[in-house]
């Protein structure tokens, strides 16, 4: 047990670490957005292809560690806040209805892309 907490901390470690660097490389809020919408595509891709080869013990380093650290919904949660706290209320419900969408709609390509590949 202690060796899979370890696993799943070192792949959060390097999944916030990266969501860091897209944080200050993209301008607000579209930084959350662009990290959720990948994130949700490799959760995808990741999924299908560590469940094709099975690699599931390396699923809560990759998928709950890594992605889980990558992917950010609760600076969705406060950039949302924000945009509603500055009266930007219909830049607010885009951001929500985009993110939620966006992000679901990779997902779905990313499991569809995967099982065309893996047949």
């Amino acid at each position: 047990m202690i060796a899979l907490l370890l696993q799943v901390g070192l792949g959060g470690a390097i999944g916030a670490a990266l969501r860091y660097v897209v944080g200050v490389a993209v301008v607000f809020p579209y930084a959350t957005v662009i990290v959720n919408v990948l994130g949700s595509f490799l959760m995808g891709v990741a999924w299908i292809y560590l469940a094709n080869r099975g690699m599931d013990r390396w699923m809560p380093m990759v998928l709950t560690g890594f992605l889980g650290g990558f992917t950010t919904f609760s600076a969705f949660s406060l950039d949302t806040f924000r945009l509603i706290d500055e009266e930007r209320l219909f830049a607010a419900g885009g951001y929500v209805l985009g993110s939620v969408l966006l992000s679901v709609v990779a997902l779905f390509l990313g499991v569809w892309m995967m099982r065309a590949i893996e047949g």
